[in-house]
């Protein structure tokens, strides 16, 4: 009589499907600090003084939304904010367009230096702005461009580039080789094929590359500081600077103020955010 095998055990669907509990504990407590700080401040901007004083960790008791209200009358922050959309915009679709013409040259032709040029370009996701501000200042005084919106958007087009230069470059490269030649005999010369098949094609990393600069742009703090110093063309970050030196004394009103400054660019990036999950998992396939 043979010996009775032991019962396989049967593994657990309801923990296969969902997954390890473990995960969801460790996220929900990365998620609880990256979002504590937010919410601190926002719910802040509802408080009073006096009760910031009194209970520093406290919720609105009670809610007072005058804080929101007075900043939103303000010139200062409507100011603000328009310097830091002209920049943004006129960042991102310089990085757009820029990239986007030398990722088709790097991904497309054949050249002597194509592998040295490549590796430049990568090699300038290790240089931070904040190590070259000194010699990028002096360039940007000589050009005579300080104090000038321009003088922050130029250089940051330059330090986008690598980025995404990075992303599109694989995007370019899995064009088939056909369909450009297909086009050619057509009739396309090469511009009429980037505008007409590549751009199109290209179209979710080159979204993905230009909300990136933007939201970079938007949080932009260590150029501007060095770069502009009239008050009327500051962007948030430095006019939420300015805004909590005069008003040092009044918290709840800088943390209004603070609160309002980030909702564009999580708006824009929460709206975006799928956009950009998509253009990096295409550039990785390609």
């Amino acid at each position: 009589m043979l010996p009775a095998r032991p019962a396989l055990r049967r593994p657990n669907r309801r923990v296969a499907a969902w997954g390890s509990p473990l995960v969801y504990l460790c996220s929900i407590v990365l998620i609880a600090i990256c979002m504590g700080p937010v919410l601190y401040i926002i719910l802040g901007g509802f408080r009073t003084n006096s009760q910031i004083t009194t209970s520093p960790s406290g919720f609105p008791s009670p809610w007072v939304a005058t804080n929101y209200l007075e900043v939103l009358a303000s010139g200062s922050f409507w100011q603000t904010m328009g310097n830091s959309a002209v920049v943004g915009v006129a960042t991102a679709v310089g990085v757009v367009a820029l990239g986007l013409m030398a990722s088709f040259v790097l991904a497309r032709y054949e050249f002597v230096g194509k592998g040295a040029m490549y590796a430049l370009f990568a090699a300038g996701l290790m240089f931070p702005v904040t190590v070259a501000i000194t010699p990028l200042y002096l360039l940007v005084r000589n050009l005579g461009l300080t104090n000038t919106l321009a003088g922050v958007i130029l250089p940051q087009i330059a330090f986008a580039l690598p980025v995404t230069i990075i992303i599109l470059v694989p995007f370019l490269r899995a064009i088939p080789v056909e369909l450009e030649e297909a086009a050619a005999i057509d009739g396309a010369s090469r511009l009429g094929f980037f505008f007409r098949m590549v751009v199109p094609l290209s179209l979710p990393g080159v979204i993905t590359t230009g909300i990136l600069a933007f939201v970079g742009s938007w949080n932009g703090y260590m150029l501007p500081l060095f770069i502009l110093n009239d008050p009327n063309l500051y962007t948030l970050p430095l006019g939420v600077q300015n805004f909590s030196s005069q008003y040092s004394v009044d918290t709840a009103r800088v943390m209004a103020f603070t609160a309002l400054s980030t909702v564009p660019a999580l708006v824009f990036f929460s709206i975006f955010e799928r956009r950009i999950v998509g253009g990096l998992t295409g550039a990785i396939k390609g």
